[in-house]
């Protein structure tokens, strides 16, 4: 029997030190990267993260791992801390363990998403998303 994909996120869960919004913002102040993974139509509908790096599920690894050659040029480093953030919290926290897979260390996701982060009041940016192809 397979174990399934709340076992699965479970396993993922168990190995990130998840950050509430609050600790987001501190962390991003602290010069974290904010990968915000979620679809242009949720990104239209949402709204905006500020400071967040627009990066597809799809090429994820390729662009924060540091020995990629289709690397963005803030990934230096294995120890970077990044943070991962999708709509609702789930599908961060999958990324964020294929990146601790990876070797980045201090990657790890936001409680809630972007659901989480308008919930506790956080401000949306009006500004353009810094995607990244």
């Amino acid at each position: 029997m397979c174990p399934g994909v709340d076992a699965l996120l479970e396993q993922a869960r168990a190995g990130l030190r998840r950050l509430t919004p609050h600790e987001t913002v501190e962390a991003v102040r602290g010069g974290a990267l904010l990968i915000d993974t979620r679809t242009e139509a949720q990104r239209r509908e949402e709204g905006e993260l500020p400071g967040a790096i627009v990066i597809d599920r799809t090429v994820l690894e390729w662009r924060l791992d540091p020995a990629s050659a289709w690397r963005i040029p803030e990934a230096t480093g294995y120890d970077r801390e990044i943070v991962v953030v999708c709509r609702e919290g789930y599908s961060s926290s999958l990324a964020a363990a294929s990146l601790q897979t990876l070797g980045l260390r201090q990657a790890t996701d936001m409680i809630g998403g972007v659901q989480g982060w308008r919930e506790a009041g956080l401000p949306m940016s009006d500004r353009p998303a810094d995607v990244r192809y």
